[in-house]
């Protein structure tokens, strides 16, 4: 069976009817974006994921990264295939043209990084960082640093980390302890960082670490915190390479999944301090960093979108060839494929439908972010924040949720044999497992959803996306019959249960907020479950309309209604009990007693 073939059909509907590329295309700088440009981009990158690094995906697995004394090596073929991939121009998709960037929208750039995510996602991490450290540097560096770095970090000549955590300051990186000294121009850091994703390799030239630190006189807290640019190698006045910056990789972790993936332990500072430059002011470094962080949260969304379709196809492969058993409906003693079986079909369109929707959900997001970033009018572009506000906690959590449900429902569909390493199920489940981890582990997410995006916004955005929901409630006929009208029914509760989950919030967060973060996780379940059939419904409209006028491909768009309603009955359906839950559990947790219950 392939490797993968990405789901170019689905990812031109949801790019051309669900997630908005009329109104991307409205704005100014993305006038030239054409369905032929979009095709293009996808079909090459399409065949580069499926033919280049797809089949890598299980070498790197098997294979890992190794270290010895400082230097990180990666799998083999990964150099010669990040050398094609930079070489394509992939790394710039999405990046300012001042710089050597195409100036393509998110939203494009988005489907393209669900290619290289599902393709081969441990590979994939470095390119991720290096355009996200990009974007951090073009938003708050100085102009002589962005001349100086942007132009080889979007062109991929050069990669991109962030360092933040460290021994004792995980999320809570209140507690960051790596100091800055100032001196002259520049900054001298020491201190360690853990978890640092590509913290060194072997595919670039030079490695440009964004580093969290503290100066001599910084306050305490997170309000002490500022953000230097670290390179591995220091860069000459003519842009060529100098002495090795004082910093090195003294270990790389041994990892459940990602093995393709350096996770690298750095130390800064050993020989006198790393020379690092202030990127923004002093002491509003997290602030900055959120740049990145942010990127970063809605590339890990995309990493659990690429695994739900991985596994699914993988699956739907298997059950295509594996004959077992006869049609419970039928008197024919003759053994079928696994797939006319009515469990594993439900198994099957459960990983098909979840992948549509966390899709739909990454593409929308990415549209409203090309919004928010380029719309002449401010009211426009403040709404449509608010929106990627909201969201963005949905994407990195809902989404790597699912990918690890759709992947263990994966090795489920192959039975004995997706247990076994050689059918290549497992290695998805455990790649999935890093995502909801991190980049701020899904319960933070979770937390930030309720407190930050929903309380303190008042229920703003919360407030604009109902009203989306609504008004495509409002374009299905009351009396609607066959799929679009149970998609109807289910969606109008769920919508209603999100409106009222929304409405709870805003009342208990002020004087019991702990009864709030008790059902966070719940509340962000059910945003992500509404706004994911709201979108599948949109798409469900768009294909009931299609095959009315003839046009389309009949059986796609079919398929398109039948994944909606299996969505709809099977995940709209969990609302009203999602709604229950939330509300319940920090009152059943109130009477907890950590020294002996937890």
């Amino acid at each position: 069976m392939p490797l993968y073939t990405p789901p170019l059909a689905e990812m031109r509907f949801v790019i051309g009817n669900v997630a908005g590329i009329d109104q991307v295309r409205a704005l100014p700088a993305f006038a030239d974006v054409t369905d032929d440009l979009i095709e293009a981009i996808l079909n090459e990158a399409g065949k580069f994921g499926a033919e280049v690094l797809a089949p890598l995906n299980p070498r790197g697995d098997h294979e890992g990264c190794t270290f010895d004394n400082g230097v990180v090596r990666t799998p083999s073929g990964f150099i010669e295939a990040y050398q094609a991939f930079i070489e394509g121009g992939w790394n710039g998709i999405g990046l300012p043209a001042e710089y050597g960037g195409q100036g393509l929208p998110f939203l494009l750039a988005t489907a393209v990084g669900e290619i290289w995510t599902a393709a081969n996602m441990a590979f994939s991490l470095c390119p991720m960082l290096t355009q996200g450290a990009a974007e951090l540097i073009e938003a708050h560096a100085t102009a002589e640093l962005k001349a100086r770095y942007l132009p080889k970090l979007i062109s991929g000549e050069w990669a991109g980390t962030m360092n933040l955590t460290e021994p004792q300051a995980g999320s809570d990186l209140a507690r960051v302890r790596s100091r800055a000294v100032p001196e002259g121009d520049h900054y001298r850091i020491s201190g360690q960082k853990i978890f640092i994703t590509f913290g060194e390799h072997d595919l670039s030239e030079n490695i440009i670490h964004m580093v969290l630190a503290r100066t001599p006189d910084a306050p305490p807290g997170v309000r002490g915190i500022s953000l230097f640019l670290a390179p591995k190698f220091m860069v000459n006045d003519d842009g060529s390479l100098g002495a090795r910056n004082d910093l090195r990789c003294v270990s790389i972790e041994h990892k459940l999944g990602i093995n393709g993936s350096p996770t690298a332990v750095m130390s800064f500072g050993d020989d006198g301090g790393a020379v690092g430059y202030l990127v923004g002011k002093e002491n509003q470094g997290l602030a900055a960093m959120f740049t990145m962080m942010n990127n970063s949260r809605l590339a890990v969304g995309l990493e659990g979108v690429g695994i739900c379709d991985r596994a699914y196809q993988r699956a739907r492969a298997y059950a295509r060839e594996r004959v077992q058993g006869r049609a419970i409906d039928s008197a024919d003693a003759a053994s079928v494929r696994i797939d006319h079986h009515p469990d594993v079909q439900r198994m099957l369109l459960s990983m098909k439908s979840l992948a549509e929707a966390s899709r739909a959900l990454a593409y929308f997001t990415g549209a409203c972010l090309d919004i928010a970033h380029n719309h002449p009018d401010q009211a426009e572009r403040q709404q449509a924040l608010g929106l990627v506000e909201l969201l963005t906690p949905m994407v990195k959590a809902w989404s790597t949720d699912l990918g690890v449900e759709v992947a263990s429902t994966g090795i489920q569909v192959m039975g004995g044999m997706g247990y076994v390493e050689e059918s290549g199920a497992p290695q998805h489940l455990r790649d999935a497992r890093i995502a909801p981890i991190y980049e701020g582990t899904n319960g933070i997410q979770a937390l930030d959803l309720v407190s930050r995006k929903v309380a303190r916004d008042n229920g703003a955005a919360a407030t604009r996306l109902l009203a989306l929901m609504r008004a495509t409630l409002s374009e299905i006929d009351t009396g609607a019959k066959g799929q679009i009208g149970a998609i109807r029914g289910r969606l109008l509760q769920a919508t209603q249960d999100l409106a009222e989950a929304t409405e709870w919030i805003l009342e208990t967060f002020p004087h019991a907020p702990a009864r709030v973060a008790a059902g966070a996780c719940d509340y962000l379940a059910l945003a992500g479950i509404v706004t994911g059939g709201w979108l599948l419904a949109k798409g469900a409209l768009i294909a009931e309309r299609n095959l009315a006028e003839g046009t389309g491909d009949a059986a796609f768009l079919r398929a398109k209604l039948v994944s909606a309603r299996f969505f709809a009955e099977t995940n709209l359906s969990q609302t009203p009990s999602l709604l229950a839950r939330m509300k319940a559990t920090g009152d059943a947790l109130a009477g907890i007693d950590p020294d002996h219950e937890v």
